[in-house]
């Protein structure tokens, strides 16, 4: 199991927005939409929560950007560093798993969106692909 367990800190490049997690984070699920390939300059590499088991300090300094009908995602206001990724009917949030603190315990487990995958790079680790989303099928490993 890719689960990291206890509590976890991280937070953005110039350290006004902080988060802890306290409890499971999901393994890390490597996106390969265009969005996350726009926005991360490759790929989005994101564990996932329970909004329950996050906590923001600054978070006053996070602007919101609603990238879909059904999702926003939080950057810093000051550095710009992305940090999360919302559902916006869903009671989790997706973490960047580059702003956790080391280390993170966690492993990578799969890849969604495989369908948009850059042409300067191939995934040649044996995880799960999945083409577009995972509906949810990574969520328990």
């Amino acid at each position: 199991m890719s689960k990291a367990y206890n509590r976890h800190h991280g937070g953005c490049l110039c350290g006004v927005v902080q988060f802890e997690v306290s409890g499971a984070m999901r393994g890390v699920v490597n996106c390969h939409c265009d969005m996350c390939r726009r926005l991360h300059s490759a790929f989005g590499a994101h564990t996932k929560v329970q909004n329950s088991q996050l906590t923001i300090t600054g978070a006053d300094e996070i602007s919101w950007y609603k990238s879909s009908s059904f999702a926003r995602r939080g950057f810093c206001s000051q550095c710009g560093a992305g940090l999360f990724w919302q559902p916006l009917d869903c009671e989790t949030t997706s973490i960047a798993a580059g702003t956790l603190d080391q280390p993170s315990e966690l492993k990578t487990i799969g890849h969604i969106y495989t369908a948009e995958l850059a042409d300067f790079y191939t995934l040649s680790d044996g995880l799960a692909e999945f083409e577009g989303s995972a509906d949810g099928a990574l969520d328990s490993a």
